[in-house]
Formats: structure tokens, sequence, C-alpha cells
């Protein structure tokens, strides 16, 4: 049994990762700063339903915290699966965007990634085998208004991606980003109602946090073994 790691797992995104990893055999950890409850309800849930997970409280953006949260859950073991989901939005025109708006997106996207991955890579690379998965966004593919700061977060991963893939590569561990569109959640049924989601995508509907999460499972299994420095989108033929 593998040992998964999953950021910003008490989202809607991160749940039904975290649910998929668990249902392929593997140890999940749901990690989770401001939404600690959901992610130990979440864990409790793959556990009566035959499962093995637990859940973990951090803020990645403290760098000491993440490491020292990150030596505990390794005393455990090395984590061979990493799925960094964790991300905030907080929009704004770039006229109008205040420096903290822009600070803080990027820091829990990016800053977080390196926070959580870096001291993750030593026991994974030991171990010759590993998978991490970068979750971004159809922002960071397309551009979105007012989205300058998470578009920028976002495909700041694609290039990282891109070159730690050719560090681990020889290592049996693969790298890559999975780039979602519009997935249907209460926010997005807030923010866009059936007739925009017609317009925006070819599809004509919004994507389900399932179809994210399958492909997310299948990048971290045994199959994708060579497939890396990839950035796959699925958003429904946007882009």
């Amino acid at each position: 049994m593998s040992r998964a790691l999953v950021t910003g797992g008490s989202g809607v995104i991160g749940a039904a990762i975290a649910h998929a990893l668990a249902n392929a055999g593997h140890h999940v950890t749901i990690h989770a700063h401001g939404q600690i409850a959901r992610a130990e309800a979440l864990a409790a849930a793959i556990i009566a339903a035959g499962g093995a997970a637990d859940a973990v409280r951090f803020d990645l953006t403290d760098a000491a915290q993440t490491t020292a949260s990150l030596a505990q859950i390794l005393e455990a073991g090395p984590i061979q699966i990493l799925v960094n989901n964790a991300g905030i939005h907080d929009d704004a025109v770039l006229p109008g965007m205040r420096p903290e708006q822009w600070s803080r997106v990027i820091d829990v996207s990016l800053n977080g990634f390196f926070n959580v991955t870096q001291p993750l890579l030593m026991p994974m690379i030991r171990t010759r085998w590993g998978r991490i998965i970068n979750i971004s966004s159809v922002a960071a593919v397309m551009g979105n208004r007012g989205q300058a700061n998470y578009a920028a977060a976002k495909a700041g991963l694609h290039g990282a991606t891109r070159s730690l893939s050719l560090e681990l590569a020889s290592r049996g561990i693969t790298v890559n980003t999975v780039a979602p569109g519009i997935i249907a959640s209460p926010a997005t049924e807030t923010i866009f109602p059936k007739e925009a989601i017609a317009k925006l995508v070819p599809m004509q509907r919004a994507g389900q946090p399932e179809e994210v999460a399958d492909l997310v499972a299948f990048l971290a299994s045994e199959r994708a073994g060579y497939i890396t420095g990839q950035l796959i989108s699925i958003n429904g033929g946007m882009a």
C-alpha cells in the first residue's frame, strides 16, 4: 500500500481525489488548513468504506510549520503519491489588485507547492517509485479576467512540473500537471449558470469532480509510468 498526501483535500476536487486514491488501495493523508473538520470527516468516511486515511492540519505557506508536520508524517514511511491540490482565489482586475491579493494567492499555490514537495523528495527518491500530480486550472492555460494572480500561480506549476520531471525521471518518479476547467461545485453553480456554461464549454456542461479524480488516480497508478512532464487539460474542450 503506497501512502498518498492530498493538499487542500477538504475541497470538492480534493475530496474526490482522496476517495479515488483510497479506492485504488492507497493510504491517503488529507491535508487542510482552515477546514480541518471537513478533512477529518472525509477521512472517517473513507475508513468507514473500508479504506485507509487520516487528516492533518498545517499552513503550507509557513515553511517551518510544513516541514515539521511532514517530518511527523514521514515517521510512518515515505509519501510516494503527492497531489498538490491546494489553491485559493482572491480575484481582482490587475489595475485594482492589492499587493496582498497577489502575494497570498502566489504563496498558497506556488510557494506551498515548494514547501510541501521539497521535503518529501529524498524519501520518495530512495524508494525509486513515486507520482507527483500538480493541480492547475484552465485559467493558467487561457487566462481569465480578474485572475492574473491565480493564473500566474498555477502557470508557475507548469514550469516547475516540467523541470522537476526531468530531475526525477531516472528515479522512477513521474511529475505531471492536471488543469481542470469548470468543475461542478456549490461555488461554480453560483458563478456559472447553465447558460454561461453552455457558451463557454463546447461540451455544454460542467465537469464532475470524480472525472478529475479518475484522471489523477490513473496518473498515480503503475499504468501511467511512462507519462511525465505533461500538462493534461480536462475542460470539456474549452482549450
